[in-house]
């Protein structure tokens, strides 16, 4: 094989791929290491100033470790191209789900009492969708392997997705029930309703989460999981009991994001282990996040109609998704 560093025989791949025995894949050529900023320790970006002492602080500094997080993979190796032809089945799925309804005057016929908690429990999750995707980009940004990056872009590209369609479901809902505030009253409902306050403070300090280590910790192994079986999952199953099929169906299709999401978080916390101190400090922080999480749980389901046990039932969820991670939380 070629020395890697001798120039009289170029190589016939990227460096770091040439001792491979096979074909480096499209997931290699286009995923692995990536991040220049990581080149020297001291000097991420090659400036001096404030960006530079961020970085190392909140990232070269954090206490999860590892030598070599350039080794990590994502399990599923999506990469641009992948991800989007995948997004534009689903997106199709999602247009005729909302289109068939439409045909069929779905929200119009919504009962009143169930419309009122959708102005209330659904459409008001366009602030916390956002803060989801501003956390998501942060990570990307921070994250110490463009692997791992690249995972936090689609997780974020996914929040934006999904919030475009709360968007769209609220002024569609705002047509039809003109009366209830649909469009105008989110966010003196984000703000001061019960419901939401739990989740507003657990999501404003994951937002000043800045060492990237435990912000990844706090949004996908414990904020994402309690957001995703409340104010998806639960409330999902409201909508079925009251006749709103089509609320549960989006539902049902964002679980293959979240999922995707939970086996890439699965695989970088797998990863993180190889570093034997590494447990310790993701359990610390773990135990630090999951009050917030579980208060914020208990606030937003004590408000879902028709379903009494859903607090229960997402507390569940969100530990038994911790404990296959190896969390005592």
């Amino acid at each position: 094989m070629s020395d890697i560093h001798d120039l009289s025989k170029p190589l016939k791949t990227w460096s770091h791929l040439a001792g491979n025995k096979r074909r480096p894949t499209e997931y290699e050529i286009v995923s692995t290491n990536l991040l220049w900023s990581t080149a020297d320790p001291k000097e991420p970006w090659a400036t001096h100033g404030h960006m530079r002492d961020w970085y190392i602080k909140y990232r070269n500094n954090s206490p999860l470790r590892h030598a070599d997080w350039d080794a990590f993979r994502d399990p599923d190796q999506l990469v641009y191209r992948t991800y989007n032809m995948t997004q534009d089945g689903q997106e199709a799925h999602v247009d005729g789900l909302i289109n068939d309804h439409e045909k069929n005057d779905h929200d119009e016929t919504l009962d009143k009492g169930w419309a009122k908690a959708l102005a209330k429990l659904y459409t008001p999750g366009r602030y916390l969708t956002h803060i989801r995707q501003m956390t998501s980009a942060y990570l990307a940004q921070m994250v110490p392997a463009s692997t791992i990056e690249n995972c936090a872009m689609m997780q974020t590209a996914d929040q934006l997705r999904w919030l475009s369609r709360i968007a769209y479901r609220t002024k569609a809902l705002s047509l039809a029930h003109p009366e209830l505030g649909f469009g105008d009253g989110e966010r003196k409902i984000w703000e001061d309703d019960p419901a939401w306050q739990g989740f507003r403070e657990l999501m404003e300090n994951v937002l000043v989460a800045y060492d990237w280590g435990e912000q990844f910790i706090a949004l996908n192994v414990v904020a994402m999981p309690v957001i995703d079986e409340a104010n998806v999952r639960q409330l999902s199953l409201s909508a079925r009991v009251n006749g709103d099929t089509l609320l549960a169906m989006l539902g049902d299709s964002q679980f293959s994001d979240i999922d995707r999401s939970r086996r890439w978080t699965t695989a970088l916390v797998e990863f993180a282990d190889q570093t034997p101190d590494n447990r310790a400090v993701m359990q610390q922080w773990v135990t630090k996040w999951v009050p917030l999480a579980e208060k914020a749980i208990d606030a937003y389901c004590l408000a879902l109609p028709d379903n009494p046990d859903a607090s229960t039932k997402a507390k569940d969820a969100a530990r038994n998704f911790r404990e296959t991670l190896g969390f005592n939380a």
